[in-house]
């Protein structure tokens, strides 16, 4: 006799009304360049001519920054010759890599010509081009103190005023150095008595126009930033290296006879990168950027640091202020003594060593570098490090990431309706993704990550457009040009304000742009402007068997969200061991469902402190006569499946060489008319089903009369005989299919993608792996231990009534 029991009838009303996320995605407005060259790693932005001029491996190119992607671009083909490429193969370089022409330097020579130097095959050449024309309009010229031979090696330049400045290790054996190539006379940093570089690697060099409307006549100077090993004693002994900021000014000629063709400006000082509360030290620059405001000093360096331990992945932004790198440079100095550098504590010669040339010294008569004393020179010779550190404005990073390692970084200005103007970070990675951020009161929100690769590769360069509104990319591939921002992307208006997207507002219909129409905008806190608080609500039913594993699945879109689960409208809280539930970024999980877990399941999406509320689900009602119909048809399908389940234990123990056998017996099967009508019947599997012999659990074939999935309660009986063998670890699941699963399972769950990089609001990729299962991805770990946990049961040869 059949018995109903109570039913579980599992109402799942999901509702996200916030965000999404995509498992596959073309970037929409996104254009690409793929030149017949690679390593895409130099770019000059020129928005007046309207081109992006490109240097690779053997190939310059001139393209359209509308659309770099237009067929009519330009190209200069800049190989190493067949013979030096020979060379370079005999002194035991890679012919795959090394043995090529990588573009180093480009950049504007003056208004009619651009500059550019190649490693070329470890020969390095420089030329100048016809930026016209694009072609070359000179012979060759030799570039071994302007470019490095190695494509490998950190090095940065600068073109101003037809005077050339660059930093690296250029000669296959020298020492770093910070160089100033043409006009004569050239200079270079000193090596003897004290070395002012030690094993640096150089990431990125600025000029500030520090004498425009200065009070004491002061020059412009150059900044360098770069790693280098520690010189001086650090609080913890396994870091080797340390970041540091360098300085020379721009008029610095040299000593008359001390420092000769040697910078007698130069000085440089640590920054500190750490995070307080873990005591962690990111001690690796690995790119800057500058953001110069009207007054230039009040510009603010903003530093992208890691670790130098290469199996961790850790990333943190820190931003400094000018006025605190110069206050360092004002202040003590450090020394040698007896191998080791202390504070240097005794008399500063005048005028103050390693400044540049102000209207005080013109009133004493030194109206250059070469006029200073022999004293003044030799000080400086001997004390190139500042004994204070640059420390980060508000002493802590900007913003601090775990598993992500950020390589490159471009900073904007963006003017929100609210009227303030907000910092936007570009962050890109050494696996190919972009991330956009923005700074909200010493707090960055990452508003997407966009796979901007197919393959993962790094971001070796980086640009954005504030006129076209549009961001390049170089890596090793090609170049890709996207948006600052795509608006349309956000479907609702709880998408479009939870973003706090400076770029976006609400009109009242669409997100659009806002310099066309937008009305509601809120990046401070994120919640206001919307007006309705519902969206489209999905209504599913579920039933299951008793004791089964249900996932209920709460679709987040936005990866800042939190589900929040109600049942029968009360708050489910508690979700320890002994609960019986599992709550997870894919949804809920049930674990051995009983019948007092019946009842409406809602989920919220929680963000910003505002819950997105869901409309009212429908009752569910039972009408009798779809029972009793039902009856027969359940009984024929119970049997049918009760002998396939049979069937499929005693192969999966046969194949395990267990000696055990089940009795076959009083298996009735039904007639094929009733087989018929069970065969338009829906077999549920649950989660623990699998063929391991440790489950004794039915799966039952049900009718699906009027959306409802019948949970059964069952009984089962445990072997105290034997104790089962551990259960085998999940095997990699097939591709499922696109359907909804009986017991709530849903192929595309949107927790894989949010475990890639938690804490953007929209994340964006090329392509999902194939065949690989979210299932497999969210509750692989959970199952297993549960399947761990459980005993083997043996299949009852009369069951009784309570199991059918």
């Amino acid at each position: 006799m059949w018995i109903w029991g109570e039913l579980l009838a599992l109402l799942l009303v999901l509702h996200c009304a916030t965000s999404y996320v995509v498992t596959e995605i073309y970037l929409f407005g996104v254009s690409r360049f793929n030149g017949s060259s690679m390593n895409y790693s130099t770019l000059l932005l020129e928005e007046d001519p309207g081109l992006l001029f490109v240097g690779g491996r053997g190939a310059l190119y001139a393209l359209n920054i509308t659309n770099i992607s237009t067929p009519t671009n330009l190209a200069i083909d800049w190989d190493a010759s067949p013979e030096q490429k020979k060379q370079c193969l005999n002194k035991g370089r890679d012919n795959q890599t090394e043995c090529y022409n990588h573009i180093r330097f480009l950049q504007r020579y003056n208004e009619t010509h651009l500059y550019a130097c190649g490693t070329n095959a470890f020969k390095p050449l420089c030329a100048h081009i016809d930026a016209e024309r694009f072609s070359f309009s000179s012979d060759f010229e030799e570039g071994r103190d302007r470019c490095p031979y190695d494509p490998a090696k950190g090095y940065t330049g600068l073109l101003v005023d037809g005077e050339m400045f660059t930093a690296s290790q250029y000669e296959f054996r020298s020492s770093p150095d910070v160089r100033r190539n043409f006009p004569f006379p050239t200079l270079r940093t000193e090596e003897a008595p004290t070395r002012w570089l030690l094993e640096a690697d150089f990431v990125g060099s600025v000029l500030l126009k520090e004498s425009i409307n200065s009070s004491v006549g002061d020059d412009d100077k150059i900044y360098f930033f770069f790693t280098e090993r520690s010189q001086e004693q650090i609080v913890y002994p396994s870091q080797t290296k340390v970041s540091r900021v360098a300085r020379v000014c721009k008029t610095d000629w040299g000593g008359q006879r001390t420092l000769q063709r040697k910078w007698t400006t130069f000085l440089k000082a640590r920054m500190v990168c750490s995070v307080p509360e873990y005591e962690l030290h990111l001690n690796v620059l690995r790119d800057v950027f500058v953001l110069q405001n009207r007054d230039v000093h009040s510009s603010i360096f903003y530093g992208v640091f890691g670790l130098e331990w290469k199996n961790i992945k850790a990333s943190a932004i820190c931003q400094y202020a000018l006025s605190d790198v110069q206050k360092v440079f004002e202040g003590p100095y450090m020394e040698v003594l007896d191998s080791k550098w202390r504070e240097y504590t005794g008399k500063v010669p005048e005028p103050r060593p390693g400044s540049c040339i102000t209207d005080l010294h013109r009133s004493h008569g030194i109206n250059s570098s070469r006029d200073l004393p022999d004293n003044v020179l030799t000080f400086a010779r001997r004390h190139p490090l500042m004994a204070n550190q640059v420390h980060p404005m508000g002493v802590r990073p900007l913003m601090f990431k775990r598993s992500v390692n950020y390589v490159k970084i471009v900073v904007h200005k963006e003017l929100a309706l609210d009227g303030n103007l907000y910092t936007v970070l570009f962050l890109g990675t050494d696996d190919g993704w972009l991330h956009r951020a923005v700074e909200i009161n010493r707090d960055v929100h990452i508003i997407e990550e966009l796979q901007m690769f197919n393959e993962p590769q790094p971001v070796q360069s980086l640009l954005v457009s504030s006129a076209l509104r549009s961001v390049y990319v170089g890596s090793y591939s090609g170049v890709v040009q996207a948006p600052m921002s795509s608006c349309h992307r956000y479907t609702s208006c709880y998408d479009c304000v939870f973003s706090r997207d400076p770029f976006c507002g609400w009109d009242g219909t669409v997100c659009v742009e806002i310099f066309s129409r937008a009305q509601s905008q809120d990046i401070q806190k994120g919640v206001r402007g919307c007006k309705e608080n519902s969206g489209n609500v999905v209504h599913r039913r579920r039933f299951v068997v008793s004791g089964d594993d249900v996932l209920l699945q709460c679709e987040l879109h936005s990866n800042l969200a939190t589900p929040r689960w109600t049942l029968n409208g009360a708050e489910l809280q508690g979700f320890g061991l002994g609960s019986g539930y599992r709550v997870g970024t894919d949804g809920l999980l049930i674990i051995g469902a009983r019948p007092q877990q019946s009842g409406s399941y809602r989920c919220f999406a929680v963000e910003n402190s505002t819950t997105t509320d869901t409309t009212t689900a429908s009752s569910l009602t039972a009408h009798m006569e779809a029972v009793y119909i039902s009856l027969v048809a359940v009984l024929g399908g119970l049997c049918l499946v009760l002998s396939v389940v049979l069937l499929y234990v005693s192969f999966c123990t046969r194949r395990a060489n267990q000696r055990r056998k089940f009795s076959h017996q009083n298996l009735h099967v039904l007639g094929a008319s009733e087989r018929k009508r069970s065969s338009s019947h829906l077999e549920l599997k649950t989660i623990s089903t699998h063929c391991n012999g440790h489950e004794g659990r039915r799966s039952i074939s049900v009718p699906t009369f009027n959306t409802f999935l019948q949970i059964v309660p069952g009984e089962r009986q445990t072997s105290p005989e034997k104790t089962p063998p551990p259960a085998p670890p999940l095997p990699n699941p097939p591709p499922l299919p696109e359907m909804d699963y009986t017991n709530g399972m849903s192929p595309t769950l949107p927790g894989v993608l949010r475990r890639m990089n938690g804490n953007s609001y929209v994340l964006l990729r090329q392509v999902d792996p194939e065949g690989m299962s979210p299932l497999y991805h969210s509750f692989t770990e959970e199952l297993h231990r549960i399947l761990e946990q459980r005993k083997h049961t043996q299949l009852d040869p009369q069951p009784d009534e309570s199991s059918i």
